[in-house]
């Protein structure tokens, strides 16, 4: 049996499975506030009185966070250490919820959500490696697997509970942030008691903030593919988490907001299994199968529209997260080989401001065409671009992924 005296090591942090599990619960928290939004985008949209169009962008302004973190702060704790990086996402966190808790209006949104990523953008890559650093071996797989599936299972609980709050309890868009305010302190009580892991951390002023950002001409080819992968399947998510509510609102006349929630946990949790479960599945193999089930989880997406039906979106759902899972771990995993090792961090940010960007701007497409045609024409309009995208990739991974 381990004893506290074991548990509590050298600069009494927690260390071993108890540190694992604080960090874990810190992706998965940071998270959970990017998809709190998600079932109240439609309450929002009444209460302050805007269009799809400016919902859209509410949501796509995220990612210009995100992008910040990761042109800008992507070695932070590598310089500073773990901690220090992590505690810091963690009070950007907590400054984007109080944005909420307070909000008045679009603007008020807008900054909370550039806050979110921002902290998101941090906190993903420092998790990350410390959760490599904290565990035992050589065998350094176990990292990935845990905060991407971890990343999954916070974005499917933070859009259930927000749901769940803002269908069954009073004041959904004060008390949501509340909840969301009191899970942000407990986690960073537990990250100040994580043990550090660098073992000289720096000062914050000897740290390069300069981006550097390119793709070594000899793997572009290469790059097409998991470049492609990782778009299409951030595309699909970002569908979900701020267009799904207004079609179930609208197109499938679902106006419960508990369902709103429960379609995107869907999503999350089927993404999150599916990438514990094909742990021994190839990254190439991974990856190209990702990009042959976008064709079919967007085809079903747009028949659930068409017919109203409500049981072709859950098995488009379904299908839209294992395709999420596989292209975004196969992608990932891809561009890691092919990447030269001396410039590996820099391939991987590359492949990641290509999943941010396929986060953002096909749901700012949709939301301009919507006010020009149909919602289910603006589906389309997105379906047939995946569609494109997946072929186009399907053949350069078949030519050039190793």
């Amino acid at each position: 049996m381990t004893s506290y005296a074991e548990t509590i090591t050298r600069e009494n942090g927690l260390d071993g499975r108890p540190a694992m599990a604080a960090v874990a619960a810190m992706i998965a928290a940071l998270f959970a506030g990017s998809t709190v939004l998600t079932p109240l985008y439609v309450i929002y949209k009444q209460a302050f009185g805007f269009s799809q169009i400016t919902l859209t962008l509410v949501y796509a302004v995220y990612v210009v966070g995100n992008l910040g973190a990761l042109l800008m702060f992507g070695r932070l704790s590598d310089g500073i250490g773990r901690r220090p990086a992590a505690l810091a996402s963690m009070a950007i966190a907590v400054v984007s919820a109080l944005v909420f808790l307070l909000a008045e209006n679009v603007a008020w949104l807008d900054v909370a959500r550039i806050l979110s990523g921002l902290g998101i953008g941090v906190g993903a890559g420092t998790g990350t490696a410390w959760l490599a650093e904290l565990i035992e071996g050589k065998d350094k797989s176990r990292a990935a697997i845990i905060a991407t599936s971890t990343n999954f299972v916070g974005l499917g609980l933070g859009a259930l509970a927000s749901g769940l709050l803002a269908e069954y309890a009073p004041w959904p868009l004060r008390l949501t942030f509340a909840v969301y305010l009191a899970l942000l302190v407990v986690v960073t009580l537990l990250i100040w008691r994580t043990r550090e892991t660098v073992s000289r951390p720096g000062r914050l002023a000897d740290v390069s903030l300069r981006p550097r950002l390119s793709v070594p001409a000899d793997i572009r080819a290469a790059f097409v593919a998991p470049a492609v992968t990782g778009f299409g399947a951030m595309a699909l998510v970002g569908f979900y988490a701020a267009l799904a509510p207004s079609i179930l609102a609208q197109q499938l006349h679902v106006a419960n907001h508990a369902e709103a929630g429960g379609l995107f946990f869907e999503l999350s949790i089927v993404a999150a299994a599916t990438i514990l479960a094909t742990t021994r599945l190839s990254s190439r193999a991974g990856m190209l199968a990702a990009l042959a089930l976008m064709i079919p989880a967007v085809g079903l997406m747009v028949a659930a529209q068409f017919f109203a039906s409500m049981s072709l979106m859950v098995a488009a759902t379904a299908v839209c997260g294992v395709a999420a899972a596989l292209g975004y771990r196969g992608g990932l995993q891809v561009v890691s080989q092919i990447a030269p090792a001396e410039r590996r961090a820099e391939l991987v940010s590359a492949f990641f401001i290509c999943c941010f960007c396929g986060n953002a701007l096909p749901v700012i497409g949709i939301g301009l065409l919507s006010s020009w045609a149909t919602p289910t024409a603006a589906s389309l309009a997105f379906a047939g671009m995946i569609t494109l995208f997946s072929v186009v990739a399907l053949g350069f991974g078949v030519k050039y992924a190793r």
